[in-house]
């Protein structure tokens, strides 16, 4: 009698061991994801485009600059990096990004991660909706600056409009800021200037001279202290009239004295570079 209740006692327990093992897998199974999932998700998500150098990948990290030269310091390997594998010269890629996104604090910039302007032609991914030439123009919008320098280099090697400027020298960054005024990248007359004058600031032609393995110039622009105007038309804003002088607006606000956005026609504002003309 004193082994059978043992034996059922013993079996009660296997039972019931097995039964809370069973509990306790189900529960194991629904709440805790595939770590192989998450690694991948995380992989993806984070990859910069491909045939990077580490320190490209460096500069995938961004942030919001406060000077002009952080910026270009911040995004110049990204630029050489693409001028190596699409022949942009390094010059004018960097010349366009701080000129088009006001060095990185262009309002397209920080809420679409566009810095060359480039509007929706086409595009299948986020946009975003900004004025520009004409009110609330599509915009195309990146997960990361980097997507958006690399759409740069497909936007311009894609067309077939741009092919003429593979044929100049690929360091010949007056060809190429004319040539891509010629073939409509940007409707601004004084286009090729400004990309010019950018480039020559801060010597960004020894990023082309850096790829191609060439000798490094010295330039040293002349200092000018010359006050520039902007007289306000009808429908202008403080952010389309920075965008014309490559200012921020808190740039053209401090020049001008404003504490607010508002601004009327007529009136005659300072856009007068901060940093002696870009």
């Amino acid at each position: 009698m004193i082994k059978k209740v043992l034996t059922l006692f013993i079996l009660s327990l296997l039972l019931i061991g097995c039964g809370g093992s069973k509990r306790a897998a189900k529960r194991k199974v629904s709440v805790r994801p595939s770590r192989t999932t998450e690694t991948r998700t995380a992989a993806r998500n984070n990859t910069p485009p491909a045939e990077t150098t580490k320190e490209t990948e460096r500069a995938y990290v961004y942030a919001p600059f406060d000077k002009v030269e952080d910026y270009i310091e911040h995004f110049a390997p990204i630029a050489k990096e693409e001028m190596r594998l699409y022949k942009i010269p390094a010059s004018i890629t960097m010349a366009q990004a701080v000129l088009e996104s006001g060095a990185g604090n262009g309002n397209l910039t920080k809420k679409a991660n566009n810095h060359f302007g480039i509007k929706c032609h086409n595009w299948t991914g986020d946009v975003v909706y900004h004025d520009d030439d004409e009110k609330g123009e599509c915009f195309r919008k990146y997960r990361d600056p980097k997507y958006s320098f690399r759409d740069h280099s497909l936007f311009l090697t894609g067309r077939s409009r741009y092919a003429d400027l593979f044929d100049l020298e690929p360091d010949d960054y007056k060809g190429w800021a004319h040539g891509l005024r010629k073939a409509g990248y940007a409707t601004d007359r004084k286009y090729p200037e400004k990309l010019i004058a950018i480039i020559e600031r801060y010597a960004m032609y020894n990023y082309d001279a850096e790829v191609l393995g060439t000798k490094i110039k010295e330039y040293k622009p002349e200092p000018s202290n010359a006050v520039s105007i902007h007289t306000v038309k009808k429908g202008e804003t403080l952010y389309s009239i920075s965008r014309m002088y490559n200012l921020t607006v808190d740039e053209l606000k401090k020049n001008n004295g404003l504490n607010n956005n508002t601004i009327s026609i007529g009136q005659q504002l300072n856009v007068t570079p901060q940093y002696n003309g870009f």
